[in-house]
């Protein structure tokens, strides 16, 4: 029996910055995950995630399991959860705003 959907966002990474970023309702590439569109359907979910595969400007786009939370989308698993607040080796990128 296949798993029931989980509802996803795509991430990737931006290629000259290396940062964790989101594809939004607009189609345009957000750092914010709250601003990230969350995906209901598996065919829009992958629909979105072939888009984003064809920027030049991204790296490594994939779907990941979110809910919605009270400010937009929410990872499910720890490892995207930590993935969106930056480098863990020095404060630089998102950390340094801290």
């Amino acid at each position: 029996m296949a798993r029931p959907f989980t509802p996803k966002i795509v991430t990737a990474n931006a290629l000259l910055e290396g940062d964790v970023i989101y594809l939004s309702a607009q189609n345009t590439w957000v750092r914010d995950l709250s601003d990230a569109a969350l995906f209901d359907q598996q065919d829009e979910a992958e629909a979105r995630l072939a888009f984003a595969a064809k920027d030049g400007m991204i790296v490594g786009a994939y779907l990941v399991d979110a809910v919605q939370g009270e400010n937009g989308p929410e990872p499910v698993h720890f490892r995207e959860d930590f993935r969106r607040t930056g480098p863990s080796n020095h404060n630089h990128g998102k950390q340094a705003e801290l």
